[in-house]
């Protein structure tokens, strides 16, 4: 069965900024923006930036599996909170996607939306020629199939498999290039001595 995805998850534009956002070492929470989302979709910790908010109403702060997902740009995919935030909130023109619905894992919403089909049907409904802008109306109807919990969890292990795999094969092939580099090195160099 299909489900769209407002049906089966929260989506909220990310906190919106008058000015810009600026840092507060003694502030009390950090701010997720797109700069801190990596290529291969995940939130790079290291670099948060803290500020200093005042009543912020609590569904604006961010939960561990929830989905940040890049509505501007070339891309738009989403990355997935995969350890405790702690007090941290997300950036406008960022999206929170957060898993209402027990019938879904939020890993698998995180792998369906990344999907080159589902980025296809996003960009069917993106405005904007020179900066492509996805809006949470075309979020809100991406239509997901919802398989048995059982059945996600075995389609996110896949994916996990696939994405290790991928890693490996390109840390291996920089390795190999970087070994007949220095064996090339080492020929050009042999070859100068009488």
């Amino acid at each position: 069965m299909k489900y769209k995805l407002k049906d089966i998850a929260l989506v909220q534009m990310g906190l919106s900024f008058r000015s810009r956002i600026e840092p507060d070492a003694d502030g009390n929470m950090v701010v997720i923006q797109m700069r801190d989302l990596t290529e291969d979709n995940k939130l790079d910790h290291s670099n948060l930036t803290t500020i200093n908010i005042n009543d912020i109403n609590e569904r604006h702060l961010v939960q561990y599996k929830d989905l940040i997902f890049r509505s501007r740009g070339r891309t738009t995919t989403a990355a997935i909170i995969d350890q405790e935030p702690g007090q941290a909130v997300v950036a406008a023109p960022l999206f929170l996607i957060r898993a209402t619905s027990e019938k879904v894992l939020p890993e698998y919403l995180y792998w369906f939306i990344n999907l080159s089909s589902s980025q296809a049907f996003l960009h069917s409904r993106a405005t904007g020629t020179m900066m492509i802008m996805i809006g949470k109306s075309a979020l809100d109807a991406l239509e997901i199939p919802l398989p048995n919990l059982e059945t996600q969890e075995q389609i996110v292990a896949l994916a996990d498999l696939l994405n290790k795999e991928q890693r490996l094969m390109r840390d291996l092939a920089e390795q190999k290039e970087k070994l007949v580099k220095a064996i090339q090195m080492r020929l050009a160099t042999e070859s100068e001595k009488p």
